[in-house]
This record gives C-alpha cells, sequence and structure tokens, in this order.
C-alpha cells in the first residue's frame, strides 16, 4: 500500500499539474518494476485534443516499451472506455485508481478483461474533481461525453 500511495501521489502531482494549467485534474503514472516509466495529465483543454485524457497522455508518454504486460497504470480518476481500451489494447494487467465516485468509468469493462482494479476511494481526489466538476460543468460534461 506504501508504494501504491507513492506512485498514486505522483498521479495526484499530474492532477494538480493539469489544474494550474487550466485543465481537468485527472493525472496518470506507468509504473513497471517499482520504476515510473511516464508521467501524464488530462491536456484536452490545454491542447485543444479531445483524445488527450490523462492516461493516453501517460501511455503515449512512455513511447514504445516493448510489452506492457509486467506494468501498473496508476490514475486518479476510475478510467474512462477510451482509456480502459488502451489498458486493455496494450495488456496493461492491474490499473490502480484514486477515486470513482465522480466517475465510475469503464471498472466492469477492465474486470471483464481481466484487468485487476484497485480502487483507493481518496477523499482528497473525490473533493479535488467535485470541486472541478461544480465549477466547470460543461467541460466536465463535454471530457466524459454526456454533452
Amino acid at each position: 500500500m506504501d508504494e501504491d500511495m507513492k506512485y498514486m501521489q505522483a498521479a495526484i502531482d499530474e492532477a494538480k499539474l493539469s489544474l494550474s494549467e487550466g485543465g481537468i485534474p485527472i493525472g496518470s503514472v506507468l509504473v513497471r518494476d517499482g520504476v515510473i516509466l511516464s508521467q501524464g495529465h488530462n491536456r484536452r483543454i490545454q491542447d485543444n485534443d479531445p483524445l488527450m485524457h490523462a492516461e493516453i497522455n501517460c501511455i503515449r508518454n512512455a513511447g514504445r516499451i516493448g510489452r506492457y504486460g509486467n506494468t501498473i497504470l496508476y490514475s486518479t480518476l476510475m478510467p474512462c472506455y477510451l482509456c480502459a481500451g488502451a489498458v486493455v489494447q496494450f495488456g496493461i494487467p492491474k490499473v490502480v485508481v484514486g477515486e470513482s465516485s465522480n466517475f465510475g468509468g469503464a471498472e466492469d469493462f477492465l474486470q471483464e478483461k481481466g484487468v485487476e482494479v484497485v480502487n483507493f476511494g481518496l477523499p482528497e481526489l473525490e473533493k479535488m474533481v467535485a470541486d472541478y466538476i461544480e465549477r466547470h460543468p460543461e467541460i466536465w460534461n463535454e471530457d466524459i461525453g454526456t454533452l
């Protein structure tokens, strides 16, 4: 758990970085054998790119790493179907999530595909996302595809 929290903190730092840039506060970190391979955050607003979710940005930042079978993806929010699809496509076996109360995402899909999902339910992240949703409901609804 302590090791997982270290990597989750790196993802939280990415979420805060996105927020400081005027973006949606979601961060992600890809880890292999105790080493952070890459980090990323939601850049949809900053890059005007509808696909630049935190997990996609993180995986993209890793570059071509060969096999993903021994990696863990940490995300501050439960991945959506776009990001869950990337997890499944690249064979990432485990996703550690900071919270899912603000967005349930594709947890069932991930589990059906054999991905282990661990959800910390962190109050700090629940509040950060809820505050963002309250301030920017139109951007949030666009991000999660409900517009």
